[in-house]
């Protein structure tokens, strides 16, 4: 995870090392701000600073801000917008508007509350964390937010008055086959955000040497993704075009959360993946989830297009949710 993503995990470090610490969260935005709702960053007693809420607009005016919530104790709402004087003068001439809520932990946001958050990120359990802006009141929900849950989105609801923060677990890629596809695939999808994993019983394909630092394991792709596990946060892409390989991969991902699941191949390729899949006693809407051929449409020729085909079709899954 970057730094941005482990806000909370940082604060409860800093609180815990005797510094305390104050999270200050991007509640709303408006027009072309640099952040979106959910951005997070987190100042210590001692004023250091880690993630961002604007890109670097107006991070020096909500340090001073959230030393001074620090101090007494305070939460606080922050506006920066173009229309506000003072937002020029901390940066934000981006042409947005941001709304920004501080916390100091303890005085605010409880510490055990912060710590059952930080557990739950830990354990991949996807939790709500839901603020009253007129009383203050504070609550952790694991249900109950669905849409929000689905389509990863904080925000003030249509009330005004409550902001939910989602917490979703980080993405994660497992990648059926390290071919050369594979291997544009899993650097891109890191740099988008997600954990990736190469899974290739075949041990020339998959080694160090093609794939340097990532995870790879040289196991039956059943096997492997049933210690990977697929959840709701895990997209699956198969590229072996190989029964054997992947329609076990298949049977596991088709009885998952999984939110994407792609697999290689032509359209007759995929036709007869189908019938196999269909024969062994999976439902057509089961078998409609599968993206086959995988990516989108855009003329991808090299294994990189492909990956960026592959990617952009991940992300318009996960976003697009309805």
């Amino acid at each position: 995870m970057t730094s941005q993503e482990t806000a909370p995990e940082q604060a409860l470090a800093w609180v815990r090392a005797g510094q305390g610490a104050a999270i200050a969260t991007v509640i709303e935005t408006w027009g072309s701000a640099p952040r979106r709702a959910g951005a997070q960053m987190v100042v210590s007693g001692a004023g250091d600073m880690m993630g961002s809420v604007s890109g670097g607009c107006v991070e020096g005016a909500v340090v001073v801000e959230a030393m001074d919530a620090l101090e007494d104790g305070a939460p606080r709402l922050l506006e920066y917008g173009v229309s506000d004087g003072d937002a020029f003068a901390v940066g934000l001439a981006c042409g947005g508007t941001i709304k920004v809520l501080v916390e100091p932990v303890g005085a605010a946001m409880p510490e055990q509350m912060l710590q059952d958050l930080v557990a739950s990120r830990a354990a991949r359990t996807p939790v709500a964390y839901v603020v009253d802006l007129d009383t203050w009141a504070r609550r952790l929900d694991t249900s109950g937010h669905d849409s929000r849950f689905a389509a990863d989105r904080t925000g003030v609801d249509e009330d005004g008055r409550t902001f939910v923060a989602i917490h979703n677990p980080p993405l994660r890629l497992a990648v059926v086959g390290a071919v050369h596809i594979a291997q544009a695939l899993v650097a891109m999808a890191r740099m988008a955000g997600y954990d990736p994993v190469v899974i290739d019983p075949r041990e020339a394909f998959g080694s160090a040497a093609r794939f340097p630092g990532e995870r790879v394991i040289d196991d039956w792709p059943d096997e492997a993704l049933a210690e990977v596990g697929l959840d709701t946060r895990t997209a699956l892409v198969l590229l072996t075009h190989d029964p054997k390989l992947d329609d076990p991969a298949l049977h596991l991902a088709l009885n998952s959360g999984a939110f994407y699941i792609g697999a290689l191949g032509s359209r007759r390729t995929h036709a007869k993946r189908v019938e196999r899949l269909e024969d062994a006693g999976f439902a057509p809407e089961q078998v409609a989830r599968i993206k086959g051929p995988v990516g989108l449409n855009i003329g991808a020729a090299s294994p990189a297009e492909i990956a960026v085909s592959i990617l952009a079709q991940m992300i318009e899954t996960l976003r697009m949710a309805k």
